[in-house]
């Protein structure tokens, strides 16, 4: 099992799942413009979704893990860019087969996003 880091970004596009770690690495590299070595959690899925690979730097050396399903797809979310970013409820949702787009989020306060919107707190 590997730990899940409090950055974990979803890329859009599908990739060829020939590409292992150096592959997917240079990818994180040259199409998303990220560092690969900065402990991000990377999915990455193939043409027809029924497969996702995460690609992460632990402590001296890249972890990737594979999941492939027997039936059915995962249900990527919609958006623009290359990427997306996503907190880990929304991974857990992703792996258990949640429809991301249907799921509303609810406010919630959170004192350091009022500290940055608020003026009179700085």
């Amino acid at each position: 099992m590997m730990p899940v880091p409090d950055r974990i970004l979803l890329v859009f596009d599908p990739v060829d799942f020939r590409k292992q770690i150096d592959g997917l690495a240079a990818v994180c590299e040259s199409r998303l413009g990220e560092e690969p070595l900065d402990g991000t959690l990377f999915l990455f899925r193939n043409r027809r979704g029924s497969g996702l690979k995460a690609l992460m730097w632990t402590s001296g050396g890249f972890t990737m893990a594979y999941k492939k399903l027997e039936r059915g797809r995962f249900l990527w979310p919609s958006g623009e860019g290359d990427k997306v970013q996503m907190t880990r409820a929304e991974l857990a949702a992703l792996l258990e087969g949640l429809d991301l787009s249907n799921i509303r989020r609810l406010s919630r306060w959170n004192p350091a996003n009022q500290r940055d919107s608020d003026p009179s707190l700085r």
